[in-house]
């Protein structure tokens, strides 16, 4: 957290933590043990927390006993205490706000991106949040718990997981230099075609692979092959992408309801029949980014020769649209997205209880099974 020392920190503290702080500080300090918990089930993610908790007490010439119960990447249970935290209480009592902001949300967003890595193992993910975060602290910790998520998916479920992500700023979380990316929407504008777009950016990075969004004109299929035949070196060696983020107020071009279920029956016909609400029905049949448009996608590129184009998929893409695309083994080579970003932010909230003063247990009724097991 950017601050300006002792000043800073206080502004941002709940009033009632800085009014114990000072009774403290006149009645007498005791040594507290914090516990740390979520709950829900999340996925542990505590570098930033910790990294709080260390540079406060160093510029405080202080010390805090920090014990990590679940390694970073771990799975936690809902109400399993994260880490204890002991200290004196006058340098830990003030930092409770903060600190569980630097907790929840990552811890939360790494679940999500767990589960999505490992619901489509073979798919490589993007991490495209950047431009939904509120300022540069949360872009940093989504793309920390972006890591995080993806190296437990990589784990337990042999996932490609996340490669990247969007900015420079957070690249080095996915051991990149720099940010991943091609064109957004406003260059297809600007170039008046997606043709000409493509050729602009090739001219302009002619040894990148190239990666095309093709439903700006609402053309997805015949703009995606009119592409390839004018790059078919990159298509043959499998260097061209094309990328699908069709808006959710009309159809891919040439679907409607009827054909998609139709494209779905052909292609994956235990997604139809598989299927437990409206929701997921609606990531494979309906308008938008859906199984039945990426298989369209992939029909139509095959018939035409280009079987190596490969297919980037946006929009949406959340833990239950990736579990639907998993369902429909739809044909996706990379996702782009900034779903795994908490959807329910009442998830997120951690809390922080003592649970000892000078080393003897005491916590507030109902709490008890936060106490350390002796």
């Amino acid at each position: 957290m950017a601050e300006d020392g002792a000043a800073g920190l206080a502004a941002h503290t709940d009033s009632y933590f800085l009014k114990t702080k000072a009774i403290v500080g006149r009645f007498g300090d005791r040594t507290a043990t914090y516990a740390v918990f979520m709950r829900r089930p999340v996925v542990c993610t505590p570098r930033l927390a910790i990294e709080f908790l260390e540079a406060t007490a160093a510029a405080r010439g202080t010390r805090f006993d920090i014990e990590l119960l679940h390694p970073e990447g771990g799975m936690v249970g809902a109400g399993e205490p994260i880490l204890y935290v002991t200290g004196p209480l006058y340098h830990l009592v003030d930092l409770e706000t903060v600190l569980l902001q630097k907790l929840g949300p990552a811890c939360v967003a790494a679940y999500n991106a767990s589960a999505m890595c490992a619901d489509l193992p073979g798919v490589a993910f993007l991490a495209m949040d950047a431009r939904h975060c509120a300022g540069a602290e949360m872009q940093a910790m989504m793309a920390y718990a972006a890591a995080v998520g993806s190296a437990h998916a990589k784990k337990v479920a042999g996932a490609v997981g996340f490669v990247g992500c969007a900015t420079d700023a957070t690249a080095h979380f996915f051991g990149q230099n720099k940010g991943l990316g091609t064109m957004p929407h406003a260059l297809i504008g600007y170039a008046g075609s997606t043709v000409r777009a493509a050729e602009m950016y090739h001219e302009t990075f002619p040894d990148e692979p190239l990666t095309v969004l093709i439903d700006y004109f609402g053309r997805e299929t015949s703009d995606a092959v009119a592409v390839a035949r004018r790059f078919p070196d990159l298509a043959g060696a499998g260097r061209l992408s094309l990328r699908m983020d069709t808006p959710g107020g009309r159809y891919c071009e040439g679907l409607d309801l009827a054909s998609s279920y139709a494209v779905l029956e052909e292609r994956a016909p235990q997604a139809i029949h598989g299927y437990r609400s409206n929701e997921e029905l609606h990531y494979l049949v309906g308008t938008g980014v859906t199984a039945a448009a990426l298989w369209q996608l992939r029909l139509v590129l095959d018939a035409a020769g280009f079987p190596k184009v490969r297919i980037v998929a946006s929009s949406g893409f959340s833990p239950a649209k990736c579990r639907m695309m998993a369902a429909a083994n739809a044909p996706i080579d990379v996702i782009g997205t900034g779903s795994y970003l908490p959807e329910l932010w009442s998830e997120t909230y951690a809390t922080a209880d003592i649970v000892a003063y000078d080393d003897k247990p005491m916590v507030k009724a109902g709490r008890e099974f936060l106490l350390r097991k002796r």
